[in-house]
């Protein structure tokens, strides 16, 4: 399916895009996950890709993140031997590159990819050698594509200082960052507070998610015990405003952590489907009450994403589609966001901006 940015005839798949927030557990095509499967014995809820795509749709649209995380013991049963994750990685550039985006970040957690006795970094590398095939591929063919790798360490486990330092042994080999991620509520950033200390005595990049199943706090705790560049998600960075409304005239009041966000451009990593699916936005979960809006005339750093594709069942072009109609945004504001998230990108300089000279090319065309 095509989405149409809304008044004009530019099909927005055709558009260069950013993706900063992708898991690679939540990005595989059902039919890869029937194909593994059969191959290893591994019993999945449906049988045809279809019927697949569905149930996972459906399960995730719960209004709970501990429920829309469930999900996610399907996809990494088959994800647990090197030919998988290199087809996998694969499949997930090919599929980045067929929804026009021209840098991605994948992140991953390693750790939940050991039960077919791999290692940690030859799951890594397993990872890296499907990104680098098919990054060839494209750039043969003359595609613009750059991708890195997010290591994710699991929050509710206690082997961040070990996944942080995996992270640091691939930096020059894929690596471009660090994440943590699973259940936000109870387990806060500090937990992790020796990987975060050589992470940034290493001088790498760090986004942690935070401000999507928790509040402020867990915003705080990301952005002064994890150092986070970047906030996965943040959307609830709403909770620490207050507005004020008099006649016509609207104002907004920004508390501490709201401000620190703002004034110092901290890159909001938001997923708006996603984000309605795990109960982060209000209790009627309709595109019209994500924030995304409010935060962007406001002046902060948002990015648009797709979290798992499979489960939200999106892309990237639609998630900017589902923006677009509900807010009247253009190719002006669609550009405004890749440009965010270029910046935000987790490589050096000069690939920044050779990453954005590609985006003002391509929407230029459009």
């Amino acid at each position: 399916m095509t989405h149409t940015l809304p008044g004009t005839d530019i099909a927005i798949e055709s558009l260069p895009k950013v993706s900063l927030h992708d898991h690679l557990d939540g990005g595989l095509r059902p039919q890869t996950i029937l194909d593994i499967a059969g191959e290893q014995g591994i019993d999945v809820p449906a049988q045809s890709a279809e019927e697949l795509g569905t149930w996972f749709a459906e399960q995730s649209d719960s209004g709970s993140l501990v429920e829309y995380l469930k999900t996610f013991d399907v996809t990494t049963s088959v994800m647990q031997t090197a030919p998988a994750l290199t087809r996998i990685a694969r499949e997930f550039v090919e599929d980045l590159h067929s929804d026009g985006v021209i840098y991605g970040e994948i992140r991953w957690a390693p750790e939940q990819h050991l039960a077919g006795g791999l290692s940690l970094d030859e799951a890594v590398e397993a990872v890296q050698a499907g990104i680098d095939e098919e990054v060839s591929a494209i750039r043969e063919a003359g595609g613009k594509m750059w991708v890195g790798q997010l290591i994710s360490a699991m929050r509710q486990a206690d082997n961040g200082l070990e996944i942080a330092k995996l992270a640091l042994r691939h930096r020059d080999r894929g690596a471009a960052g660090f994440d943590i991620a699973g259940p936000e509520a109870g387990f806060p950033p500090s937990r992790l507070h020796e990987a975060f200390d050589l992470l940034a005595s290493s001088f790498f990049p760090v986004t942690v998610h935070a401000g999507e199943a928790d509040g402020v706090e867990s915003i705080r705790s990301a952005l002064l015990d994890g150092r986070a560049l970047r906030l996965g998600h943040g959307v609830r960075i709403v909770e620490d405003m207050t507005i004020h409304e008099d006649g016509d005239q609207t104002t907004v009041e920004l508390g501490d952590v709201a401000r620190w966000v703002l004034d110092r451009g901290i890159v909001l990593e938001t997923s708006p489907s996603s984000n309605l699916q795990t109960g982060a936005i209000g209790p009627d979960r309709v595109m019209a009450d994500h924030p995304f809006d409010v935060l962007y005339r406001l002046g902060f750093a948002v990015t648009v994403n797709t979290d798992n594709r499979l489960m939200s069942h999106t892309s990237l072009s639609k998630e900017l589609s589902l923006l677009a109609e509900t807010f009247g945004y253009d190719a002006t504001d669609l550009l405004a966001f890749q440009i965010n998230a270029a910046h935000a990108a987790f490589v050096s300089r000069e690939e920044k901006d050779q990453i954005v000279d590609a985006l003002m090319e391509g929407f230029e065309a459009a």
